[in-house]
């Protein structure tokens, strides 16, 4: 991408905003009021603002390989916690893709260094449902079946959280789990059955 052209696009775009409201930026300026956290993939053909039609300020985001919520990493957790225990956020959403990289390397037998520790969580996610995955035979269908799967289980990471599972209590804070159609445009909603996973998973994982 020309970085000249990028420079002559965000001229045009402060015209735009300005032409319609003067005061635009003076507004945006003054803070965020986010009502939902959406932790998403890198990949750049997936960009959340535009699959939900939101505006500025009404999505706090966050974004890495394969839409992963790892209990060890600081980047995703302390998003997690500003969102839910400073922002207040009401809604969490984790939204996977079709066509995911970071979710196809993982099904390779294949030593890629520096990425290997991160792709062991998807693969894990594998180990365990391998018994549904292996069944399919169409590896496109189990390849998008995994990233299914994938977004299933961060959205169970994120419900181990005291974060989370304190905010549930106390205003009834939801998780829901999407995949991005990136052959059609669709979201699709996996109906994550967030208390019924919790009432299953609070014998360990009871933090509040």
């Amino acid at each position: 991408m020309n970085f000249e052209q990028i420079r002559k696009n965000n001229e045009a775009w402060i015209a735009e905003k300005l032409a319609l409201d003067p005061d635009y930026f003076a507004n945006l300026s003054k803070g965020q009021t986010p009502d939902t956290l959406y932790i998403g993939c890198s990949d750049s053909r997936v960009t959340a603002e535009d699959l939900m039609g939101a505006k500025p300020g009404e999505v706090f985001i966050h974004r890495n390989v394969a839409n992963m919520v790892i209990s060890i990493d600081l980047n995703v957790m302390s998003v997690l916690n500003y969102a839910v225990r400073h922002l207040k956020v009401n809604n969490i959403v984790v939204c996977g893709h079709y066509a995911c990289g970071g979710v196809k390397a993982a099904m390779q037998s294949q030593d890629l260094g520096l990425l290997n520790p991160w792709l062991r969580n998807i693969r894990d996610v594998y180990r365990l449902h391998k018994d549904e995955l292996n069944c399919i035979v169409d590896l496109d269908k189990r390849y998008d079946r995994l990233v299914e799967l994938n977004v299933q289980e961060q959205c169970v990471n994120l419900i181990k959280t005291a974060a989370v599972q304190q905010a549930y209590k106390e205003r009834g804070l939801q998780v829901y789990g999407w995949v991005f159609d990136i052959h059609s445009g669709k979201l699709i909603d996996l109906r994550i059955d967030f208390p019924k996973i919790l009432t299953d998973i609070m014998e360990i994982y009871k933090l509040d």
